[in-house]
C-alpha cells in the first residue's frame, strides 16, 4: 500500500489495518519456516506497509500534542 492510501483511512482503520498485516507477517514467519513461503518479497512488503502505519500514526499524534 502507498503512504497517499494509508494516509486517507481514519485512526481506527489504520489500527485494523496493523493488526491484519502482524497476523499476516506472523503467517508469512511460519510458513517461512517450514520453507512453504512461495513469496518471499510478501513479506518485507508486509512489514514496510506496518512501518509506514506506525510512521502515519505518529505524524498524527505528534500534530495532536502540537494543536493542543
Amino acid at each position: 500500500m502507498e503512504a497517499k492510501e494509508l494516509r486517507e483511512l481514519s485512526d481506527q482503520e489504520l489500527a485494523v489495518k496493523e493488526r491484519e498485516l502482524k497476523e499476516t507477517v506472523f503467517r508469512f514467519r511460519l510458513r517461512r519456516g517450514t520453507n512453504q513461503l512461495d513469496n518471499p518479497a510478501a513479506l518485507a512488503q508486509a512489514r514496510r506497509d506496518i512501518a509506514r502505519i506506525k510512521t502515519i500514526q505518529a505524524e498524527r499524534t505528534k500534530r495532536q500534542e502540537q494543536v493542543a
